[in-house]
């Protein structure tokens, strides 16, 4: 007399809480923050030898005006950006991963027999948008660093 029991509605606050968990412990969350972060940094860090012999700033977001080729912010007002830009990627990545798990666990609640497949698609998503993401965000900056490296060594800054 077996039968299988009838599919019963997630609690509202198991839902939200299984949720939250997942968006927390999960890497993709974090991933892009932190390599675009790092990548900024190296760019600042090794703009700075440039900006100890007169050159000027070429990325309007860290000059004194707002405009390309001007005076540099402080470096503490550029870690200050850095840290700035920091969160809004965060934010990004959390607004992302909350909303792709959220969909992900009505899915699975609606299609029970597929639970592996709906999850394994989840990651795959949440995997490569925190690549996109991450590359978008800090392809440039690590490019910028290797150059301000040859060319500080070049010009003898080093």
């Amino acid at each position: 007399m077996s039968s299988a029991a009838p599919a019963r509605a997630q609690e509202p606050g198991a839902f939200v809480s299984a949720v939250l968990k997942g968006v927390a412990l999960d890497p993709t969350t974090y991933a892009p923050t932190v390599v675009a972060w790092g990548a900024t940094r190296l760019d600042w860090q090794s703009s700075q030898t440039f900006f100890q012999h007169g050159w000027a700033e070429q990325n309007p977001r860290f000059t004194v005006s707002g405009f390309t080729g001007d005076t540099p912010i402080s470096y503490g007002q550029g870690n200050h950006q850095i840290m700035m830009d920091g969160f809004v990627n965060l934010r990004f990545s959390a607004v992302h991963n909350l909303s792709e798990r959220a969909v992900e666990r009505l899915l699975v609640s609606k299609y029970p027999d597929h639970r592996t497949l709906l999850r394994v698609i989840g990651w795959i998503e949440r995997t490569a948008m925190a690549s996109y993401w991450t590359y978008r965000r800090s392809a440039v900056h690590f490019r910028q660093w290797t150059t301000n490296g040859r060319e500080a060594e070049r010009l003898g800054y080093k």
